[in-house]
């Protein structure tokens, strides 16, 4: 292809190119600054280079990394043009909030003229139809994929890429150096990366070229992406297309058995290519994956195949039939799940589709990965549309029962010499600290996703539908002689209880019969599944089971706090949290004393120093805070020997790893304070308040307005903490697998992958939390910290990384406008700045949840100003129909009372109208 960029800018960006992939920062820092500088000035001549580069470079990888970073440079925003200020530097122009909410930012694709975007579209055409490498050749759809969709969104249709696409659904032979079967693959690639270049054709022609790609005999490759393409198609279908496309569904699941065959008879797909080197097993795998969203956005449509799905997807997620003529550690339980008789389903063949051996290590993960995609297939149906299988009794009762039988197969594969991919057994596992971490690999093992898939099947199905098969298999599973059955039939009346909770409650004399026995487990994996077994339910069936049972349950619970392993008597008074926040002080009261005796003994053992966990000192502390709480007052006579031990914790605990000691020890002295009163409380108050740097929430409310004179000592760290920034990495969606740190977290949002620092985040929730505390109890007291306390709150609305933060920053925002209003100190400046930030988060926010919180904000200011409530007693049904704009009239009346020309009349103005053209859509959508 002819160049369209002079010789110069070519060889001058091939050399910054190759600076920017070395890995000398220097080197690579000023490289990025100088395609800033030649995108600043000129941007045509550098993108187009950049597009030319990916056709020409000699290397995969070069031409691969050129159209990645062309993809993110054309959108990227373009900043602000700088005015000088008056001092002869550049500012920003001020842009009203209102505006910058609806009017996106420009790109550098929105400044391209017509004649750059003209070329820019040939050459992106000529990599498509000309990339050898079907790797560079995705690299090419992506791009395309987005200069299509962006280019729509303003209006301008690329009818040269539709022509060509289609063109290439048909390509045979080799054109151009590809493949035919590669031709293919990136056309449906690119239908499915950009539906609407079919959305506006012929359904009947659509569904050809669908149906034909679905059906490619060539290439798995071709059949993958016609798979991505018809999901994305029906996806975004109207009702109408959506009616007339029933029977793309016929080629669409006639893809999945020929790969399920082909497991066993590999010969079946001989004659199929594919680019990569993926077994039967993962190609499989992602058919699956590819059709599942399809499950959430349109279920009915696999309404009519549920019988066949039945047939084809139990050999997937289930054990296999006959693993041998008797148990064994690997398959405790030869003759159906427990021991009772019944046959597994099998392969159409009669054989088992996996058959993973110790010495195949990839296959039995890549076995395990399928189970699990098959089970989220199946249990995303159930979610998206429940009433499918209430309504079909026959195809409905298999269904579930499949879905409970796998989850509790795969929950009791634990590998022994290995749990959750920890080396050493259970003797790594006694000795690991289940705080410091280990958690997030235990609750990403297989036996975890299943114990939730389990939870999210109970909560979409309820109780009627999935106890009956679940307890068929629980009680011989805790008979069974194997730990891990008997673990994960426990775990799994924990993880079915908060779903099926108002059925279970009618059983549960005869579900608490089948718990209590297994606290005296010879395995103590399952005296701890048994201690959280017992919290969940009291958490999910809490009052009830307090109540009716506390007696059977104390008779068990108070003894684990005795157990010889650590954690085991650990989760034993973490069990006791759930049920003492469920439990009526009189129904305490006769336990307290051998609760009391036995926790003050974990806190301060005799056994040498050395031998001490300290994490399960912290969880003592944490259940003697919530005990106390749950006594109150008669809590009185262990304050003598629990304050001083509280006391030296926050004395001599120093160091890093004392740190989460000291802050539960903070809190459950503000706890014992509580309940025992001030008076008692009044001695030590002063000792441990100079003992910490920050004073923890419940001690502010243990003191009451005497807190202030320490406002000065706590808050300056408190407001830092508050107003800290996000410890944020942006991953590059190249670099491949992200590296694991310790302390952070990954989250995917607007299409990039973050890392997180959590610990620091948790600080700032725990930072405005406090200050809720605060201002909620010292009220007018609390006003020199009134300003500095709404700069930092207001913009923490926006916070979108710790929804925690934002829930504390809407109900600290009314406080603060009382505190002003009862100390004389709230001025016109602060209710106008709170009252528009309000406003412009509640027109941005589609959380239902937080919406909610923020509304009761609104009301509250409302309210406070002297303006009538914006909340009906249908508040919650009418903030999902008409409270939006009800409520924005109201906060307009009150606006003018302060103000007949404040400038947020205009934007509640634009706000409600907004909203009513949103509601509308979204009505017509529904309808």
């Amino acid at each position: 292809m002819e160049p369209v960029v002079p010789q110069e800018i070519t060889a001058e960006l091939t050399q910054i190119l190759s600076n920017l992939v070395l890995g000398d920062n220097e080197i690579r820092s000023n490289a990025e600054k100088a395609v800033n500088e030649r995108l600043a000035h000129t941007p045509d001549l550098y993108l187009l280079a950049l597009a030319q580069f990916a056709i020409a470079a000699d290397t995969e990888v070069m031409r691969s990394f050129s159209l990645v970073l062309l993809r993110r440079l054309l959108f990227r925003p373009v900043p602000a043009p700088s005015t000088p200020n008056a001092a002869g530097s550049t500012s920003q122009p001020p842009v009203s909030s209102f505006h910058s909410m609806t009017v996106p930012r420009l790109t550098l694709f929105d400044h391209l003229s017509t004649s750059a975007l003209t070329n820019l579209e040939r050459l992106l055409l000529h990599s498509l139809s000309h990339e050898p490498a079907a790797s560079v050749r995705r690299k090419t759809v992506d791009t395309i994929s987005d200069v299509a969709n962006q280019g729509m969104m303003r209006g301008r249709p690329w009818h040269a890429l539709q022509a060509q696409v289609f063109s290439m659904t048909q390509a045979t032979g080799v054109a151009n150096g590809v493949k035919g079967e590669g031709l293919r693959e990136s056309a449906y690639r690119v239908f499915a990366g950009c539906p609407n270049l079919v959305m506006d054709l012929q359904t009947d022609a659509v569904l050809g070229v669908l149906g034909k790609g679905l059906r490619d005999e060539q290439s798995i490759d071709v059949r993958y992406a016609a798979m991505l393409a018809s999901v994305a198609y029906l996806s975004h279908a109207d009702s109408n297309q959506l009616a007339q496309s029933l029977s793309l569904m016929y080629p669409i699941l006639d893809t999945l058995p020929p790969l399920a065959q082909s497991i066993t008879q590999p010969s079946l797909t001989s004659s199929l290519t594919s680019s990569e080197e993926k077994s039967p097993t993962a190609h499989l795998q992602s058919f699956l994956v590819a059709l599942t969203p399809l499950c959430s956005a349109h279920p009915i449509l696999f309404h009519p195949h549920l019988s066949a799905l039945l047939t084809f997807l139990p050999p997937l997620v289930l054990v296999s039939a006959d693993p041998g003529p008797t148990p064994t550690v690997r398959v405790p339980y030869p003759s159906g799940l427990g021991g009772d008789g019944q046959g597994s389903f099998a392969s159409p063949n009669g054989s088992p589709l996996r058959e993973s051996t110790e010495s195949d290590a990839e296959d039995a993960e890549e076995g395990q990965s399928l189970r699990l995609s098959a089970l989220e297939f199946m249990i995303s149906l159930c979610e998206a549309r429940p009433s499918l299988f209430k309504k079909s009794v026959n195809v409905g009762e298999g269904w579930i029962a499949v879905l409970v039988r796998a989850c509790l197969e795969g929950m009791a594969e634990i590998d022994e010499e290995s749990p959750y991919g920890v080396q050493g057994g259970l003797a790594r596992w006694l000795a690991d600290d289940p705080t410091a971490g280990s958690s997030a690999t235990e609750n990403d093992s297989p036996p975890a996703l299943y114990e939730q898939s389990l939870d999210r099947l109970a909560c979409a199905m309820g109780g009627k539908v999935v106890l009956p098969p679940t307890f068929q298999y629980i009680p011989s599973m805790m008979a069974n002689y194997d730990w891990r059955s008997r673990h994960a039939g426990l775990m799994a009346i924990a993880a079915i209880a908060e779903g099926t909770g108002k059925v279970m409650v009618n059983e549960l004399g005869r579900v608490v019969e089948l718990v209590t026995p297994m606290f005296k487990d010879s395995h103590p994996r399952v005296r701890y599944a048994a201690c959280q077994c017992v919290g969940q339910l009291c958490t999910d069936l809490e009052e009830v089971i307090q109540e009716q049972y506390h007696e059977q349950l104390f008779a068990v619970l108070i003894p684990a706090l005795e157990d010889p392993e650590p954690r085991v008597h650990s989760h034993a008074a973490a069990a006791l949290i759930n049920f003492c926040e469920g439990v009526e002080r009189d129904t305490l009261l006769p336990y307290l004393d051998p609760i009391v005796q036995r926790l003050l003994k974990l806190l301060n053992p005799d056994a040498d120093p050395s031998q001490v966990r300290r994490y399960v000192q912290e969880q003592v502390i944490t259940t003697l805070a919530m005990v106390a709480d749950a006594s109150e007052v008669t809590f009185a006579k262990y304050y003598t020997s629990i304050m001083p031990l509280l006391l030296n914790v926050l004395r001599n605990g120093d160091g890093a790893e004392y740190r989460k000691m000291r802050l539960k020890a903070m809190e459950c002295a503000g706890l014992i304070a509580i309940a025992v009163g001030r008076d008692m409380f009044r001695p030590d108050s002063n000792t441990l308040v100079e003992l910490l740097i920050r004073i923890q929430n419940v001690i502010c409310q243990a003191m009451g307005p005497e807190f202030e004179p320490y406002l000065p000592v706590v808050m300056p760290d408190l407001l830092t903490t508050a107003s800290m920034k996000a410890d944020i990495s942006v991953y590059d969606d190249d670099e491949g697998k992200v590296e694991e740190r310790e302390g952070w977290e990954t989250v995917n949002m607007d299409g990039q992958t973050l890392g997180i620092r959590t610990s620091a985040i948790e600080e700032k929730c725990q930072a405005f939390e406090t200050m809720v505390i605060y201002a909620s109890t010292l009220n007018a007291k609390y006003a020199p910290y009134l300003a500095q306390s709404l700069e930092v709150t207001l913009p923490a609305l926006r916070f979108y990384f710790h929804d925690g933060v934002r829930e504390a920053c809407a109900m600290l925002l009314p406080m603060l406008l009382q505190c002003g209003q009862q100390s004389g100190t709230l001025t016109n400046q602060m209710v106008a700045a709170t009252l528009r930030q309000l406003i412009n988060v509640i027109s941005d926010e589609h959380d239902s949840t937080f919406l909610s919180s923020l509304y009761k904000a609104l009301d509250d200011c409302v309210k406070l100003l002297g303006g009538p409530s914006v909340l009906t007693p249908d508040y919650d049904l009418a903030l999902l129909e008409e409270m939006e704009d009800f409520a924005l009239e109201e906060m307009g009346k009150v606006l003018s009372m302060l103000d007949p020309n404040h400038e947020l009349l205009v934007a509640i103005s634009s706000v409600k109208e907004l909203g009513t053209n949103q509601y509308q859509n979204e009505l017509e959508e529904e309808g």
